[in-house]
């Protein structure tokens, strides 16, 4: 019997021991307490993400591997795995412009709960915390604000015409260290 939407758990092939669970909520009433236990660095630590601002899952695969592979090398930009993920999410290099951009700020409606290697305590811990409707993963897409997408990574429509915004800012996201 189900107790509602599950979270979504991410599997990264060149990382196999590594995860990453994600949780999907929406009319978000409490952020302020969200962003408290963000500015208070209290454990467990996650990714709160602005659901507005992610296209899709795939993109957020890609910054989650992206922030494996740089904490594996031992070549984050950021303190900690979790901030890595929303500046690898990212198409800027400014870290400060990436958190403003991703993360959750007093205006967050929808919210993206990730975490890196979740144990089941974490996710009731998350659930706990944020107020709102727990829905599927699968409708970030439907939460998704295109337009700020768009500006954000200087997405034009013509682009759009040959392909879909996750693959637009996939591409941004994976070509980002290299131009």
């Amino acid at each position: 019997m189900s107790t509602g939407p599950q979270p979504a758990v991410l599997k990264f092939e060149t990382h196999p021991s590594r995860t990453l669970t994600l949780l999907l909520f929406k009319d978000v009433t409490n952020v302020e307490d969200v962003r408290r236990h963000i500015t208070e660095a209290k454990d467990p630590v996650f990714s709160f993400l602005n659901a507005e601002t992610v296209a899709d899952v795939f993109p957020l695969h890609l910054a989650g591997h992206k922030s494996l592979t740089a904490q594996a090398s031992g070549s984050m930009v950021t303190k900690g795995l979790h901030t890595e993920l929303a500046y690898s999410l990212s198409g800027t290099k400014h870290i400060g412009e990436s958190l403003k951009r991703f993360g959750a700020t007093e205006t967050t409606k929808h919210l993206l709960v990730a975490r890196f290697d979740a144990a089941p305590e974490d996710v009731a811990f998350a659930q706990q915390l944020v107020q709102g409707e727990q829905v599927d993963v699968e409708q970030l897409k439907t939460l998704a604000n295109h337009e700020l997408i768009s500006k954000n990574y200087k997405v034009p429509p013509e682009e759009l015409k040959a392909g879909s915004m996750a693959d637009a800012v996939a591409c941004r996201i994976a070509s980002r260290d290299v131009v």
